[in-house]
């Protein structure tokens, strides 16, 4: 096995999606695809005929989709169609709630947000990553590693299908020794919340900068506490946002909401400009950063199943903190004087969002 680990981080989805198929066509043995949002459009079904050929080869293709997220197939005959090329997929859990059975509703509740595809137990990807064409020039960061944290993604792939699929004996979960790179997952059940526990105890050590970039923000009590603290106690910390998020205008009002508050304590606001930023990052001092599904949101701190890359690597915190600057230069700051200079028909979805932001 790798000692080392070999990473490439793409700023993209286009360089991503380039990269992931150039694997996929040199699979041997297993391509396991994990993904919230997959549709059938030129870059889906690109990527569903390349595993079939793989496949008639004799390499096992595994694809768990959330039924939520790529809702379009769900209740169609795709699992059959691809069963057929060689390919077996499981939709991870059903669209509709069993509303007689609260533990059932409550289960349908939480969705599998991970994106994760492993190849071969030796390559693998996550990050922001949606499968389909209309998000190709999204600020995106997505991640390619090979080394031994692969086999924790090969790992938590292999029990999130289990659980998908309904088997009883699933594997136990796999600890790869690893001096810089982890592959964390959250769990929407108290004690296995580790993305959320483990930035929260970073943000609280940060010494110089925390650089956040996040495509939704509506923080917990605790993770916008650890914030301000932070910057309270001089901290450079910065927060990137979509100017506009794709087709979420409830989350946009939800972030603003906070940003009174964020800016009376420090924390520096900007809004990204070009294009949809739907990047998923966080760099600490340098030594410290986190690439993958998480968004800052409460549905996703709290109730989805994610999964991030955390590493203490300096080169790798170093080039996500580089990403972060560039991508400064292509945002616009905003301004406490100015933000509350706005009138008071602007702060009326900000202030009734307040209600019901809990719940985002």
């Amino acid at each position: 096995m790798i000692s080392e680990t070999f990473f490439c981080l793409y700023t993209t989805n286009e360089e991503a999606w380039d990269s992931l198929l150039e694997d996929c066509k040199k699979a041997e043995k297993t391509i396991d695809l994990e993904q919230f949002i997959f549709v059938a459009d030129d870059f889906g079904n690109k990527l569903i005929d390349i595993c079939s050929e793989r496949a008639k080869a004799g390499v096992k293709v595994r694809f768990l989709w959330d039924a939520a997220g790529s809702f379009s197939f769900f209740g169609s005959t795709i699992a059959e169609d691809l069963q057929k090329k060689g390919i077996e997929l499981v939709f991870w859990k059903t669209l509709i709630p069993g509303f007689f059975k609260v533990p059932n509703y409550r289960s349908w509740f939480f969705r599998n947000h991970r994106r994760t595809i492993v190849i071969d137990n030796k390559i693998g990807y996550t990050g922001s990553i949606c499968i389909r064409k209309s998000s190709v020039k999204w600020r995106d960061t997505n991640l390619r590693l090979e080394g031994p944290v692969v086999s924790e993604m090969s790992n938590a792939f292999n029990r999130m299908w289990g659980r998908a699929k309904g088997d009883k004996n699933i594997a136990k979960r796999q600890f790869v020794r690893d001096r810089e790179f982890k592959y964390i997952t959250n769990y929407p059940t108290p004690g296995r919340r580790h993305i959320y526990t483990e930035l929260v105890a970073a943000i609280r050590s940060a010494k110089k900068f925390v650089y956040i970039s996040t495509p939704f923000f509506v923080p917990t009590h605790r993770l916008l506490r650890v914030i301000k603290l932070a910057a309270h106690r001089g901290v450079d910390v910065r927060l990137l946002l979509p100017e506009k998020s794709d087709k979420y205008p409830t989350l946009d009002f939800g972030a603003k909401s906070y940003f009174d508050t964020l800016l009376k304590s420090g924390v520096r606001i900007f809004l990204y400009q070009d294009n949809n930023m739907h990047s998923k990052t966080t760099s600490i001092d340098g030594d410290w950063a986190t690439v993958g599904t998480l968004n800052l949101d409460r549905l996703s701190l709290l109730y989805n199943f994610e999964a991030n890359i955390i590493t203490t690597n300096g080169r790798f915190a170093e080039e996500v903190e580089s990403h972060f600057i560039h991508d400064m230069q292509n945002s616009r700051e905003i301004l406490l004087t100015e933000w509350r200079k706005r009138s008071f028909i602007e702060k009326i979805p900000e202030v009734l969002i307040k209600l019901v932001r809990k719940f985002l």
